[in-house]
Order: structure tokens, then C-alpha cells, then sequence
């Protein structure tokens, strides 16, 4: 019989529940197969990304990202998104890391963020990127591509910023990219982008676009201004030209901030620029702009900053243009916030407006450089909170009629005046006794060629805060006031090209700040004071030229050490000249023409390298002209010319490359005129009447009698190189003080530890004074160590072969069997390195870099100015000294090394100190003039951080190198500088001037500290940099200090 089965209901139900879980269950394995695969994907793109990373500085993706470290959400600079699971934004800004993008990071799919800023990433961007449809914004700021910007980002529809700031592009902005319906901003500054696409405006999304500070040029395509959502259009610092549109605003309605600063814009100012109603700021300085300032440019309403006007009104600065016209009449009015107003360097004439006074919160008022002219209103007298007043080189002049009217009484008025210059107007005017009532806060005063008359007031000597008084070119008479000296701030003294008389008054040799004394081109008699060396310590230049002066040259005036400018031509001087004047070691320019010098030419002349100007000529001078001459490499003019100077020309003159200049005609001279160097240059008008010179037929001289064979032969060569060197060698030893053992137990109290100033590897180092008086070091070597006698003759031999004015000087050595010393020049400040430690030491930027400068010269001699290289080998704070005068000097050279000729290294078996030796030298004992280079640049860092290399925050992979290129990178360069250098940015007016020199000076560093060693600078390039970098300093310091300009920002 047939048997049927009945399932129950539960059975029924729990059957279809297990199929619909297996079933769901295999849809689970699949997924997460799918996502496991994907995320593999990227992956792979990431670690494909890693190994086209060819330096990571920071060892960041070394040590993060690997396979050991399977879950890439967690990597370093890794975002995933929570539901997919996918990477979504991928940011590696501020690593340090050089290298190329490869195309495997287009397989990112997920990627909505990508941002490499501030990195060395180079090449070209790969076509695969173009894959990331779902990215929004891009930074690739701050890094090294290159080519032309690729087209397929048009194809990124969802991208709302693309910031390719910094970088090296070029050729024309693609069409593609205003096509992109979502983008908003797009930041190409500073690139070299050449052209703008006539289709820039097609799309009006973009809110923010910057193109300053590429190779743009043309005219602005009239398209741009068509870009309705425009709020920032920065186009400042290219080559555009053209003029505004009149109605540039019409289809700009937001627009805050219109930058094009540094073009070359030309054409009137559009008169229509009121209807910009939202301007905030407008930055138009440093074009060609013409015409008249619009007065419509008062509606702008809500205009705070204005580098070309401002009414809310702040400021107004449209200095340097071509804008000619007057100011408008009522310029003054209805602008009560007014506090700068800028118009200098412009071709702006007639009346400056009474309507100024009206404007009655102005501190600061610049009208230099134009062609304004009419009386100075007596309505600037109002201006009770003027600050600055500059209205140089103009045809202003003043009402003289009514005495007591006289504008330069009136601005006796002015009590926070700290600027007053009025140049270059023909004044025509006394200077008002009233001068004393003057604003004791009055900082400078300028009041150069203003045909003024009369004699200076000797109440002048109440403007207690002056730093800087220009008198110069006026018709000025009498005596020079002695209240001057009371001017216990004065810095700059220019009094030249008038008609005083009388004396120099002693009382000047009070100003121990004065920094620039010019009195040059009056009817000065007398003696020059003996008093002016009490001005050692600060002066710079010393002009007195073109007077009548009788005195000798007084021995004081040799001290003046920090002079570079001398000038005392054109007076009745006698006597002769000094050695000493080869102290003068930065000196420049020297010209003691046409006076009744008598004597020899001192050789010293030959140590002053920064020579470049040196006049000598209508005197009396006599004898031969220095052979020492031929170390001014820097001379490029040179006049001995109309003096009684014999012998023969010197040959070592052909070394001094740079001369362009040269007259030695009406003297004595005898003998052949060189020929090479710069005399294949130089005329026979360098070389008439002499007694008997001969040479080339050019030089219109006889020819030279060959009376001596030349030796032809190598070997006669070489034998007179060997007896030169050999001379050369022998001489300074010549010159030494003999010193006994006695002698120096007598002057270091017996070696006494009161005497000691320290001790290092190979023994102490004692302060000893002479019989003579004359303070010494001597360095004793303690023969009980090992090396302590080579240490004793490497250096013995090599301080006496050398000769540099940032080297120490040896004065003896003394050698016995058991007794071996060194007497040098005593420093009385010590060592870099207790300067820097000193809790009490006042240690600024200026005194650093100083320092640094003269120990890279040093450097320099060592490596390249010496006949064979001579390398250091142990750099090192303790190791630099100081003069009284805060010179540095290079001393210890117990391990150093001579470089054989065309050698460029050797080895050494001796290591130097941890932390300074370069990296080869530790591990190899490679010994190069490139190691000096390292050890310099980690002094560098050391000397403006004030930390040490061996400081034990320094652990691992980090190290005094790495923490400074950290900083430069994050541009955080205030965080590691010594903390004295610097105080809040609101109390120091030169912080950002001192930030740009700091950050230029620790680049220079790690450029010195570069690995391999072949990719180092060298120290000609050092010395060159630093040099740069100093001027620069101290013409953005100056700047400041002397004529207090306004910063504007944007230029």
C-alpha cells in the first residue's frame, strides 16, 4: 500500500529559515571577497606610490607604511570611509619627500581628497589621475612638476579647488578647467605660466582665482572681468599691460579683493571703480597708471586697506605709478578715519589741497618724488598726530614774508613728529631759531639741497631723539654748532657742500653712536681731531674732503676699524702715512688725493681685501709701489697717478682681475709695464711721463732690452716654484718674537691655574703678558699623550704659513725636548661657545652674522686662497675667538690637514668631535675641504639655535639637521631659533625682516650639510650667500630705522 508523508508546519518553517540564511550567508562571503579585493586595490596604489618615494626624510612612509602593516586605513596620511571602507582622502603634506607620482594611484576610486603640499615631488603629473572622478579637492602646493597643466582635469567634474600654488608649470591655463561646473578655486601662483585663455570667463562658478607671480603678459582677456562670482582676482607680479576697463566692476558685483600690484597696467584709474561696492582691497601700486586719482573713489565704502586708496578710510598708498594731475580739492574731506596717505613717486603737480588738515588722524603723509609745487600749507601744522612727513624732491616752497607764518616754525606744533623731510625743495629759507621747539620725538630730519641760508641754530642740539640730520647742499654759512654733540643718538650727520667754516668742534667726538660723519665740501680749517678714534666703535663712513685742513692724518684715526668709506681729498694734509693704517680691515673706498702726503706707501695698504676704490694721487709719495698690492683681488680702482714713486711696476698687479681703472702717469716708474691680468685692458694714458718705462708699442713706451734667458724647460720652472714656496715658508718664522721657556713660566705666573683659560685634547691653554706688556695665549701640549707632539708641529706649521685676518695669529713657538708651546694673539672675549652659553650676553642676529661671515672667510682662505687646500678638520664653537672689537678668529689646528696638489681628499686615522665631523669623515676618515663645509654648517645652526649637536633631544633618526629642515619646512622657523633673537611679533617691528634673514641663513646651513659630500656648496659660495644675506638684512633693518616706509604687504 502506498504511504504518503505529511510534514508539520514547524518542520515546513524551519527548512525555508536555513535556506534563506545559506543563501544570505553566501551573499556575505561574496561581498566581502568584493571589498577585500578592492582594498587590496588600493593597497597596491599606495606601496607603488611608496617606492617611486626616492628620499623620505622623515622616515615616515619607511617605518608606516609596509606590508607588515596590513590595515592601510591606519597608514599615516591614510583616510578611509567608514561604509566602503576605501581610501577617501590621502594627505602626506610637510614629510619631506621627493620622488614622482606613478600612474597606479588613478586606481584610488574612492579618493575624494588629495593633498601632497610642501614636498619635492617632480616630473609630470600621470593621465591616470584623470580616472578619480569622485575628487574635490587637490593641493599639490609647494612641490617641483613641470610640462604644461594637463587638460584632463576638465574631466574632474566634481573638483571644487585645484591649488597647484608653487610649482613649475608653464605654457597656457587649459580651457578644460572652466568647463568644471563645481570649481571655485583655482590657486596657480608662482609658476611660469605664460598666456590666459580667452575662454577664462566662460564659466562663472569661480570664486577665488590667483595667477600672481607667473610670466603672464598681454593685455587681461575682457573675459575675465565677465566672471560674475569673482570675489579674489590676484594677478599681481606679471608682465600685463594694457588698460583697466572703464566699466570693470559692471560684471564683478562681489568682488573684495582686485591685486595687480607689479605689472604694467597703464591708462587712466577707471572712473567707474565706486561701483565695486563690496572692495575691501585694492592693490594697484608699481604699474604705469596715469592720469588723475578719480574722486569717486571715496564711495567705496567699505574699503579698509587700500594699497592704492582707501576711505573707510585708512589709508591711501598709490606710490609708484605715473599719475600726474593734482590731488583733489577736497581730498581731505569726508574721510575722518584717514591715517596714511602715500602718493610718492608719481609725476602728481600743483598745490597740495588746504583740505588735508581737515582729514585730522593722519599720522603719516609721503608726497616725495613728484612735482608739487606753491607755499607748503600752514594747514599741515594741524596735523597734531603727523608722524612722518615726507615731501622730498618737489619745487615746494615757503612763505618767508611773515616771519612768525614761516611752515618751518609752525611745525613746532607737531609733538609726535619722528620723521620731517623736505629735501630738495627750493625752500629758499633761514632755518628758524624755533628749530629747538621742534618734537623731542624727532628721529630724522632732512632738509638737503633747500637752498637754505644762514647758519645752522645752535639750538638744534635740543632735538634729543635725532638719529639722522641732512643738511648736505644748502647754502649754509658760519660755524658747525657744538650743541650737535649734545645729539647722544645721532647716527647720520651730513653736512656737506656748504660754506661752513671755522673749526671741527671736538665736541662731535661725543657721538660714540654716529655711524656716517660727512662733512665733506665746506671751508673746514684747522687740525681734524685727534678725538674722532673715541668714535671706533660705530662708524662706518668718514667724509671730510674738499676743505681746508692742515693737520697730519692723526694716529687715532686708525683705530676707526669699522670704517669702509674714508675720505679726507682735497685738503692740505702732510706727513706721512701709517702702517697702521692696515687695520682698517673693511675699508672700501679710500681717497687721500690732493694733499701734500709725503713718504713711503705703506705695504700694510695690501691687507685691506674689501679695497675696491683706492686714490693716492697729487701728493708727494715716494719709493716703489707695494708688491702687497697684488692681494686687493676686490680693486677695481686705482690712482697713484702726480707722485714722486720709483722702481718697477709690479707684477703681482696682473692678479688683481677686477681692475678696470688704473693711473700711474706723472711718477718716476721704471722698468717693463706687466701685461697680463687687466693691463691688456689698460692705455698708455694709464702709464705718461714716467722716468722709464718700457713695453708693448700700444703703451706708446720704448720696447724692453731681453738682457736675461728665460728658462724654457719644466724643470727650471719647477725649481723656481720650490724656491718661491720655500721662501714663503721661511719668511714668517723670520719675522717671530723669540720667546724662552723662562719667559713664558714669568708671564703665566708659573703656569698658574689663575691663568688657565682652558684646556682641550692635547693639552691647556694659559693667559700670559709679556715683558713688553703685550697680552698672549699660550698653548702648552701636554707631551705625555699620544699625537700631542704631531698635534704641536702640524700647527706650529701650519699657523706659520698662513696669514688672514680671521685666522688666529701666531706670535712664537716654543720648543724644547720636553717643552712644547704655541704664543698666540691673546682674544680677550673668548670663545664662540661661551658667547653663546653666557646667561648675561647680548647676542643679536647682526652680531651672529657678523661672526658667521668671518669665519666662512677664514674658511674660505684655507680652502681656496692658500697655494695648496688646507682643511680644518674640527670646527667648532670652542674653537672660533673673539677680538675686543667682536671679530671672529679660526684657532686649533692640532689635527689639520694639507691637501697635496690636485688632490681634492686624503685620509685620517684622527677623528674630530662628535657632532660636528661630516659624515664621511666618521665612518671612512675622509678627509676634504667638503668636510669643513659640513662642520660650518652645523656651527651655523648651532650659533642662531643655541642648541648643540650632541644635545640629548637628538635621539634615533632626529638630529640637529633634521630639526632644522623640519622647521624651514613647516615654515615654523621662529620654534627653533634662539628664543633671545626674537620677541612677539607685536613688539617687534623687524620680526618678519629677522624671520626671512633667519630662514635664509638656516637654508644656507643645511646647503653646506648636503649628502653626499659632492652635492655641498663650497665656501667662495658661503662667503657669497652670507654677504648677500647681510645686506639684504641691513637694507630691510634700515629701511625701517632711518626712514620708517610703510610695509605694504602686497608688494
Amino acid at each position: 500500500m502506498a504511504r504518503t508523508c505529511f510534514l508539520s508546519s514547524t518542520t515546513l518553517l524551519l527548512l525555508l529559515l536555513f535556506q534563506y540564511c545559506s543563501v544570505y550567508m553566501a551573499i556575505l562571503t561574496v561581498g566581502s571577497v568584493a571589498a577585500q579585493t578592492n582594498i587590496s586595490t588600493d593597497q597596491s596604489a599606495l606601496l607603488a606610490l611608496k617606492s617611486h618615494i626616492t628620499i623620505d626624510a622623515q622616515n615616515i612612509l619607511t617605518t608606516n607604511w609596509s606590508n607588515s602593516n596590513s590595515d592601510i586605513c591606519n597608514w599615516v596620511g591614510v583616510t578611509c570611509g567608514v561604509h566602503h571602507l576605501r581610501v577617501t582622502a590621502l594627505n602626506l603634506s610637510y614629510m619631506g619627500l621627493m620622488g614622482t607620482i606613478p600612474p597606479h594611484l588613478g586606481n584610488l576610486s574612492f579618493l575624494v581628497g588629495l593633498e601632497f603640499r610642501n614636498n619635492s615631488f617632480g616630473g609630470t603629473l600621470p593621465t591616470e589621475l584623470s580616472h578619480l572622478r569622485r575628487l574635490k579637492f587637490i593641493s599639490f602646493r609647494f612641490n617641483e612638476f613641470k610640462g604644461t597643466i594637463p587638460s584632463w582635469f576638465g574631466s574632474l567634474s566634481k573638483l571644487r579647488t585645484l591649488d597647484l600654488y608653487g610649482n613649475q608649470f608653464s605654457g597656457s591655463i587649459p580651457n578644460a578647467i572652466f568647463n568644471l561646473s563645481a570649481l571655485q578655486v583655482l590657486n596657480l601662483r608662482n609658476n611660469e605660466l605664460s598666456e590666459i585663455p580667452n575662454l577664462i570667463g566662460s564659466k562663472d562658478q569661480v570664486e577665488r582665482l590667483f595667477v600672481q607671480g607667473n610670466a603672464l603678459k598681454g593685455h587681461i582677456p575682457i573675459v575675465v572681468f565677465n566672471m560674475s562670482s569673482l570675489t579674489i582676482l590676484a594677478l599681481a607680479q606679471n608682465n600685463l599691460s594694457g588698460s583697466l576697463p572703464d566699466n570693470i566692476c559692471q560684471h564683478l558685483p562681489g568682488i573684495q579683493l582686485l591685486n595687480l600690484v607689479n605689472n604694467q597696467f597703464d591708462g587712466p584709474l577707471p572712473h567707474k571703480l565706486w561701483q565695486c561696492a563690496e572692495l575691501l582691497n585694492l592693490v594697484l601700486a608699481f604699474n604705469n597708471f596715469n592720469g588723475s586719482i578719480p574722486r569717486t573713489i571715496g564711495n567705496l565704502t567699505k574699503l579698509t586697506e587700500l594699497d592704492i586708496s582707501n576711505t573707510t578710510l585708512t589709508e591711501i598708498s598709490l606710490v609708484g605709478n605715473q599719475l600726474s594731475g593734482s590731488l583733489p580739492a577736497d581730498i581731505g574731506l569726508g574721510i575722518p578715519n584717514l591715517k596714511w596717505i602715500v602718493v610718492g613717486m608719481n609725476k602728481l603737480s600743483g598745490v597740495i589741497p588746504n583740505s588735508i588738515s581737515n582729514a585730522s588722524k593722519l599720522t603719516y603723509v609721503d608726497m616725495t618724488d613728484n612735482s608739487f609745487s606753491g607755499f607748503i600749507p600752514n594747514k599741515l601744522c594741524a596735523l597734531t598726530n603727523l608722524e612722518y612727513l615726507g615731501l622730498y624732491q618737489n619745487n615746494l616752497t615757503v612763505d618767508t614774508s611773515t616771519p612768525e607764518l614761516n611752515i618751518l616754525s609752525c611745525f613746532t606744533n607737531l609733538r609726535y613728529l619722528r620723521v620731517f623731510i623736505l629735501g630738495r625743495n627750493p625752500l629758499n629759507s633761514p632755518l628758524p631759531i624755533s628749530f629747538r621747539n621742534l618734537s623731542t620725538s624727532l628721529q630724522k630730519l632732512s632738509l638737503s639741497e633747500g637752498k637754505l641760508k644762514g647758519s645752522i641754530p645752535n639750538e638744534i642740539g635740543n632735538l634729543s631723539s635725532l638719529i639722522y640730520l641732512n643738511l648736505e647742499l644748502n647754502q649754509l654759512s658760519g660755524l658747525i654748532p657744538i650743541s650737535i654733540g649734545r645729539l647722544g643718538s645721532l647716527q647720520g650727520l651730513y653736512l656737506l657742500g656748504n660754506k661752513l667754516q671755522g673749526h671741527i668742534p671736538n665736541e662731535l667726538c661725543q657721538l660714540t653712536r654716529l655711524a656716517d660723519l660727512v662733512l665733506g665740501s665746506n671751508q673746514l680749517s684747522g687740525f681734524i681731531p685727534s678725538c674722532f678714534g673715541n668714535l671706533a666703535s660705530n662708524l662706518r663712513k668718514l667724509s671730510l674732503k674738499s676743505n681746508l685742513l692742515t693737520s697730519t692724518i692723526p694716529s687715532t684715526l686708525w683705530r676707526l676699524e669699522q670704517v669702509w668709506y674714508f675720505d679726507l681729498s682735497s685738503n692740505i694734509l702732510n706727513g706721512s702715512l701709517s702702517q697702521d693704517i692696515g687695520k682698517l680691515k673693511v675699508l672700501s673706498y679710500l681717497d687721500l688725493s690732493s694733499n701734500h702726503l709725503f713718504g713711503i706707501i705703506p705695504s700694510s695698504i695690501g691687507d685691506l681685501l674689501d679695497l675696491v676704490t683706492m686714490s693716492l694721487a697729487k701728493n708727494y709719495l715716494e719709493g716703489p709701489i707695494p708688491s702687497s698690492f697684488g692681494s686687493l683681488k676686490g680693486l677695481v680702482h686705482l690712482n697713484l697717478s702726480k707722485n714722486n714713486l720709483t722702481e718697477a711696476i709690479p707684477k703681482s698687479l696682473e692678479a688683481l682681475l677686477n681692475l678696470k681703472y688704473l693711473n700711474l702717469s706723472f711718477n718716476k716708474l721704471q722698468g717693463e709695464i706687466p701685461e697680463g691680468g687687466p693691463f691688456t685692458n689698460f692705455s698708455a694714458l694709464s702709464f705718461v711721463s714716467n722716468k722709464a718705462l718700457c713695453g708693448a708699442a700700444r703703451l706708446h713706451v720704448p720696447p724692453c732690452k731681453n738682457n736675461t734667458l728665460q728658462p724654457s724647460s719644466r724643470k727650471a720652472s719647477s725649481k723656481r716654484k720650490v724656491e718661491v714656496a720655500t721662501e714663503a715658508t721661511l719668511l714668517p718664522q723670520s719675522l717671530w718674537r723669540r720667546v724662552s721657556h723662562l719667559e713664558l713660566l714669568r708671564a703665566t705666573n708659573g703656569f698658574n691655574d689663575s691663568n688657565l683659560l682652558g684646556s682641550g685634547g692635547f693639552g691647556s691653554v694659559y693667559k700670559g703678558t709679556l715683558s713688553d706688556g703685550i697680552d698672549v695665549a699660550v698653548k702648552i701640549f701636554d707631551l705625555q699623550l699620544e699625537g700631542a707632539f704631531k698635534s704641536f708641529e702640524r700647527e706650529c706649521e701650519t699657523l706659520s704659513n698662513i696669514r688672514h685676518r680671521n685666522l688666529i695669529k701666531i706670535i712664537s713657538c716654543c720648543s724644547q725636548l720636553d717643552f712644547k708651546a704655541l704664543v698666540l694673539n691673546y682674544m680677550p672675549n673668548g670663545s664662540l661657545e661661551k658667547w653663546l652659553y653666557s646667561q648675561n650676553s647680548s647676542f643679536d642676529i647682526l652680531k651672529r652674522l657678523n661672526i658667521m661671515v668671518d669665519v666662512a672667510l677664514a674658511l674660505e682662505y684655507l680652502h681656496h686662497g692658500y697655494s695648496v687646500p688646507i682643511v680644518h678638520c674640527d670646527l667648532k664653537p670652542s674653537n672660533i675667538l673673539l677680538d675686543d672689537d667682536m671679530v671672529a678668529h679660526v684657532a686649533d689646528f692640532g689635527i689639520a690637514k694639507l691637501l697635496g696638489l690636485g688632490d681634492s681628499m686624503t685620509r685620517t686615522m684622527t677623528l674630530a668631535t662628535v657632532g660636528y665631523m661630516a659624515p664621511e669623515y666618521g665612518m671612512d676618515g675622509i678627509v676634504s675641504t667638503q668636510g669643513d663645509v659640513y662642520s660650518f654648517g652645523i656651527v651655523v645652526m648651532e650659533t642662531f639655535t643655541k642648541m648643540k649637536p650632541t644635545n640629548e633631544m637628538f635621539v634615533e633618526e632626529m638630529n640637529l639637521k633634521q630639526w632644522v629642515a623640519n622647521s624651514l619646512l613647516s615654515e615654523a622657523i621662529a620654534e627653533v631659533v634662539d628664543a633671545n633673537l626674537l620677541v612677539a611679533k607685536e613688539e617687534d617691528h623687524d620680526y618678519v625682516t629677522k624671520i626671512d634673514c633667519l630662514s635664509s641663513i638656516m637654508r644656507l646651513a643645511l646647503a653646506c650639510c648636503a649628502e653626499p659630500l659632492d652635492e655641498r656648496i663650497n665656501m667662495q659660495e658661503v662667503v657669497a650667500t652670507l654677504k648677500k644675506i647681510k645686506i639684504k638684512f641691513l637694507k630691510d633693518v634700515g629701511r625701517r630705522v632711518l626712514l620708517n616706509r610703510p610695509r605694504v604687504q602686497a608688494l
